[in-house]
């Protein structure tokens, strides 16, 4: 049953991604599903830590965003948290989650009229009431996340040579990542999606190298 539903789900996934390129115009590249299959196993399959190292221009992180935005549109109560190697970085991602549930004919009932929380940098949809974190918001690597709590943390270019160029900056913040475990739900997914920028790149650790799933470059 485990396996008939996960099937399910991706069909959903790619059912999503398709309908939003069809409003664009364009067709779905091959490799856009491949990345839309491997985020979806990491959200649906233990340990729930995935890396991906896609090439540059591959559209990954354009494929992130919309499987973020399905994840609330199937299941609402989700709380996603985006971070970057700085903030603006990170409201970039919020932004292109904002704009795909504001015009992907799915999402209509998500967007509320009141939009208070509806902004660059955090997004409220409309969802079962008491829970207390946005739907998505978004933080610089090193900014406030002292008490939230995420059922889903991207992890988006927070390796970047600012925070990677020496040995310690890599520690700091190999440090800083460790301590996502603790705003993390339990059975919450990790994202970690870049490009290293070192021989001992913070990548080989973070995504827990032995037991997590990672498509990199092969996605071509």
């Amino acid at each position: 049953m485990r396996h008939q539903t996960k099937i399910v789900m991706t069909t959903e996934f790619y059912k999503f991604l398709d309908e939003w390129n069809e409003l664009l115009g364009l067709p779905t590249p091959q490799h856009h599903r491949k990345i839309m299959r491997f985020l979806v196993d990491v959200w649906n399959s233990a340990p729930h830590r995935g890396l991906l190292m896609a090439f540059r221009h591959s559209g990954k992180s354009t494929v992130v965003g919309i499987f973020a935005a399905c994840v609330l549109y199937m299941r609402p109560e989700t709380r996603i948290l985006i971070l970057s190697a700085e903030t603006t970085l990170a409201s970039r991602m919020v932004a292109h989650i904002r704009h795909i549930l504001e015009n992907h004919p799915r999402c209509a009932a998500l967007v509320p009229t009141n939009k208070k929380e509806w902004a660059a940098g955090r997004i409220t949809v409309n969802r079962p009431i008491g829970i207390r974190e946005p739907s998505v918001i978004c933080q610089g690597v090193y900014g406030n996340i002292t008490g939230l709590r995420s059922d889903l943390i991207i992890c988006d270019d927070v390796e970047v040579p600012n925070t990677s160029n020496t040995p310690r900056k890599r520690a700091e913040l190999r440090e800083r990542l460790r301590e996502l475990d603790f705003i993390l739900s339990p059975a919450g997914a990790i994202l970690y999606i870049g490009t290293p920028h070192a021989v001992d790149t913070i990548y080989s650790t973070s995504a827990d190298a032995d037991s997590a799933e990672m498509l990199s470059d092969a996605v071509d």
